[in-house]
């Protein structure tokens, strides 16, 4: 199923234009020594398939603010849980994916 999903992430990955989003300009910009352009840009990738642009949005701030993702993990809201089930499937499949 993996291989299936990474296939698939792979031939959209390629198939789209090139563009930088939020998640890849928050990534780069982070200050991170792992944080390459192209680890950046295949971040991006994924988040373009798996979060809307609101999440990716929501995503771009816990660069800045790690904590901030914590308090989201935590709360009690629904539309937060909600967000958080998409996440956590992005950063899995961005693990995948971005190795």
């Amino acid at each position: 199923m993996k291989k299936i999903f990474l296939t698939m992430i792979l031939f959209v990955a390629v198939t789209l234009p090139a563009q930088s989003g939020v998640i890849e300009r928050a990534c780069n910009t982070a200050g991170r020594d792992a944080a390459t352009p192209r680890l950046c840009s295949c971040i991006q990738d994924v988040a373009n398939l798996t979060l809307r642009n609101s999440d990716q949005r929501k995503a771009a701030g816990f660069f800045r603010d790690p904590h901030r993702a914590q308090e989201v993990r935590q709360s009690s809201r629904n539309s937060d849980r909600v967000f958080w089930d998409r996440y956590k499937a992005f950063g899995e499949a961005a693990e995948v994916y971005c190795g």
